[in-house]
Order: C-alpha cells, then sequence, then structure tokens
C-alpha cells in the first residue's frame, strides 16, 4: 500500500470516486443511454421501414407499368378487333343493302313489264275495237252498192264475229 500513497492516493478518497463514479455510470446509464439506445433503435426501426416500404413502392411501381403496358396493349387488341369486326359488319351492311337494291329493282323492273303487258293487252283490245269498227265502215261502204240490206247485215255480223274469235290468221310481211 505504501506504493499508493507514494503516487498520492488515498484507499478512502479513491473508494468514495469509485463508488461515484458508478453511481454516475448508473445514473447516466438509466436516465440517459437506455432512452437514447431505445431512441436510436426506433429511427433505426423506422428507417428501415422507409427503406422496406420504398423498395415496395418500387416494385409496386413496376408492376403498375407493366400492368399499364398490358391494359394498353390488350386496348389496342380489342380496339383492333373492334375495327375489323366493324369493317366486316359495314361490309356485310354493303352487300345486304345491294342485295336489296337488286331486289328491289326486279321487283320494279317486273312490275314495269307487267304493267306493260296490261298496258300492252288494253291496246291491242281497243286497236281491235277500233278495226272492227273501221272494218265495218269499210265493209258497209264497200257492200252497200252490192247487196242488199239483208244480205250486208249477215255478211257483216259473221265478218265482225270471226274478228272477234280471231278467225282470220295474220299474214307474216
Amino acid at each position: 500500500m505504501e506504493i499508493l500513497h507514494t503516487f498520492g492516493l488515498e484507499t478512502k478518497l479513491f473508494l468514495f470516486q469509485l463508488i461515484n463514479f458508478l453511481i454516475i455510470v448508473g445514473i447516466l446509464t438509466k436516465f440517459l443511454y437506455k432512452p437514447i439506445k431505445k431512441m436510436l433503435d426506433e429511427r433505426k426501426g423506422k428507417i428501415e421501414q422507409s427503406l422496406r416500404d420504398a423498395e415496395e413502392a418500387k416494385i409496386a411501381l413496376d408492376s403498375a407499368g407493366e400492368e399499364r403496358k398490358k391494359i394498353l396493349n390488350q386496348a389496342k387488341k380489342d380496339a383492333d378487333d373492334l375495327n375489323a369486326s366493324a369493317k366486316v359488319s359495314m361490309q356485310k351492311f354493303k352487300e345486304e343493302r345491294i342485295n336489296e337494291a337488286k331486289v328491289s329493282a326486279q321487283n320494279i323492273e317486273e312490275e314495269a313489264r307487267q304493267k306493260a303487258a296490261v298496258e300492252f293487252e288494253n291496246m291491242n283490245k281497243q286497236i281491235g275495237k277500233m278495226s272492227v269498227d273501221i272494218s265495218q265502215k269499210i265493209i258497209a261502204k264497200i257492200f252497200s252498192d252490192l247487196f242488199s240490206e239483208e244480205d250486208k247485215q249477215k255478211l257483216l255480223a259473221r265478218a265482225l264475229d270471226k274478228i272477234e274469235k280471231g278467225g282470220y290468221e295474220k299474214v307474216a310481211n
């Protein structure tokens, strides 16, 4: 112990200083080091959580970008399909309208032919009546000098009867 006295160390004073130091270390540990360590651990946890969240956000953003591309590609494909379908529908519609127009034109043509045939028949009847009247007048004029009134009536009646029945055949020129 003499060495201690040589250096100027007193045992009691050293012990009190050691106890004071331990008390200060205990107090600092309890009231300063533990709260600071706890705060630093919490801050470290928040930073780690922020980094994980940032990584997840980056993954979500990449995924959203890929999803956006898929949606745009699908929309383009749908638009192309719709366009092709519209073209097919328009072509089909055009062909149907053309067919309807052809059928309508044929119907109109057929109606015109039927009307023309009816008109032609009516004209033939009128011409026939006119030719009978003219024939009757011509025959009456010609026969007035040659035959008696009774003979004229018989011949005229017979001739008209044959004309009306179509008994005289047409002669081709």
